[in-house]
């Protein structure tokens, strides 16, 4: 890993080693480049993030290639409604001299994808939720430190709901963003389809280490943020809360919860992280802006009145903005 004089010269590095991550990605992902930008901003910010999209979007590719391009360890896991807590977490057995030994379960890897995450009972998804939080694992009483960097993402599909296990807003709240994938564009599925239908398969260079991740985490935690752009997250999430004296018109009209503090500490570090991608060395409003519609769209809950209206979060949090 390379050493660096100063702050200044390790932004630098960040916003230079994004820019050849991008392209890298750019060479398998097509059209993505939105929750690109969002997925290694939360890698760079110590985030989770819960990705939906219909089937066919390319939700493991674009995991799996930004896994590739990070160079470190990858585990897929299937969610399904027979998973055990044991299955992700791992579980002790009995070795030939009939002692217990611990068999580490898939999340111990950097990155884990926890593929529709909804079609396992709560049981199991608590168990992945839980190392989510602590970034360790207790089996038996004793605790297992998990790999750093530690980064789940987690997808769902949001049709075919029959026999799905939501997750509660709680648990939702684990997660720094909620990226929603759509269709890709027709120039953009041309694209698609001439380079997925050919015999040649696209090799990724490793551009970043897990010791370089480690590091740029630490340097988006001490970015400077002057207060009124502090000031304007806090405000921000304040105004979702319905009868809060800071309420909006529409948190007032068309919303049952609000956001909680999470939202204001994941927006300031999620404005960090976005200055210094695009390069500057210190977040402002916009940069707030630019992350607060994954951040707070699934830390907001509407009332019966806004779901009867059809007005979806989104609108919502584009009003606010």
């Amino acid at each position: 890993m390379a050493q660096y004089t100063s702050d200044k010269e390790a932004a630098d590095a960040l916003h230079h080693s994004y820019r050849t991550l991008t392209n890298e990605i750019s060479k398998v992902i097509v059209g993505q480049d939105e929750v690109v930008r969002l997925v290694l901003t939360a890698v760079f910010c110590q985030g989770h993030c819960l990705l939906v999209g219909v089937p066919g979007l390319a939700k493991t590719l674009l995991i799996q290639t930004i896994a590739s391009a990070l160079d470190m360890s990858f585990n897929r896991v299937q969610f399904t409604p027979d998973l055990m807590p044991s299955d992700i977490v791992g579980a002790e057995t009995l070795d030939k001299d009939r002692n217990f030994k611990f068999i580490t379960g898939p999340i111990f890897a950097n990155i884990v994808l926890a593929d529709e995450i909804n079609r396992t009972p709560p049981k199991t998804q608590a168990a992945l939720l839980e190392a989510m939080q602590e970034h360790a694992v207790t089996v038996a009483g004793k605790r297992y430190h998990l790999p750093e960097p530690f980064f789940v993402l987690a997808t769902q599909n949001p049709i075919e709901q029959e026999g799905t296990y939501p997750l509660p807003e709680a648990q939702l709240d684990r997660f720094m963003f909620n990226i929603t994938l759509g269709y890709p564009s027709y120039e953009s599925e041309l694209q698609i389809v001439k380079n997925t239908t050919g015999a040649l398969t696209q090799q990724l260079n490793k551009i970043l280490h897990a010791d370089d991740i480690l590091a740029f985490q630490q340097l988006v935690r001490r970015v400077p943020v002057v207060d009124n752009v502090v000031e304007y997250a806090v405000q921000l999430v304040h105004k979702t809360r319905p009868g809060s004296p800071m309420a909006s018109k529409e948190a007032n009209n068309y919303l049952e919860w609000g956001a909680g503090p999470r939202a204001s500490q994941h927006l300031i570090v999620g404005a960090k992280c976005n200055a210094i991608l695009n390069g500057k060395y210190s977040p402002d409003i916009e940069d707030v802006q630019a992350v607060a519609l994954p951040i707070l769209r699934h830390r907001i809950v509407r009332n019966f009145k806004a779901e009867a209206e059809g007005i979806t979060e989104e609108k919502i949090i584009l009003g606010l903005l």
